[in-house]
């Protein structure tokens, strides 16, 4: 049994995920682009689903002046996450919690990001989550959430599936480990389609809400505020 939600404890996230989820470097990339034209001077920064503080540490040197709070439901991925910030005053790692439990300060954030974290979650837990976040950003803040995702037909799904099966085996995974890994859809966790995704960010209260980046069975969605 793994020490988190993902497919492979925490000590082998970092090497092992990049064979697991198509572009994923890029995306990281995409985020920061979208808060350098949305949010280009933010001050405070939650980023929930922190995993092994990997990204939180390359948005920390895009965004120098900016201030992190982060966290993630796994103390194994924390204590990585830890020892990778420690020489970074910068930011802070919260105990272990999910997204629906962070209690920080209403309207204390200019960015929030969750990347790859709350498709773990219950239909009611990921409303609560997508709330909550709601709460915590100021007037005009940025949320931005990458999840897998559903296609809208169940032939799309398979062919999703596959076309994700396929990219695993080609970075070095066996059939059985790539199989293993996609069978885990709709069981260990729970895509979304892009308009329920949508529609999720609208009951949260956010008006601005746009996908900006999709492949294979990934997107990601930027939600602004409104002032």
């Amino acid at each position: 049994m793994s020490d988190n939600q993902s497919a492979f404890f925490a000590a082998d996230y970092d090497e092992k995920i990049g064979s697991t989820i198509p572009n994923y470097q890029v995306i990281q990339n995409e985020i920061l682009d979208v808060i350098h034209t949305l949010r280009p001077d933010p001050k405070n920064w939650i980023e929930t689903g922190c995993g092994t503080g990997s990204f939180a540490l390359k948005a920390s040197a895009a965004f120098p002046r900016a201030k992190f709070v982060i966290s993630d439901p796994s103390e194994g991925m924390l204590k990585i996450a830890r020892s990778k910030v420690a020489e970074q005053p910068q930011i802070t790692v919260l105990d272990a919690q999910g997204t629906q439990d962070f209690a920080l300060e209403d309207e204390s954030a200019d960015v929030i990001t969750a990347i790859l974290c709350h498709h773990y979650l219950d239909p009611m837990t990921r409303r609560k989550t997508t709330l909550n976040c709601f709460r915590m950003l100021r007037p005009g803040g940025l949320y931005i959430t990458v999840e897998n995702i559903k296609p809208a037909t169940d032939h799309g799904i398979s062919i999703g599936l596959e076309r994700w099966k396929n990219f695993q085996i080609r970075s070095g995974k066996s059939l059985e480990e790539a199989e293993a890994h996609v069978n885990r859809f709709g069981k260990e966790f729970f895509p979304l389609t892009i308009r329920e995704h949508r529609n999720l960010l609208q009951d949260a209260g956010f008006k601005t809400r746009e996908l900006f980046w999709a492949s294979y069975m990934q997107a990601a969605f930027y939600a602004v505020k409104d002032l």
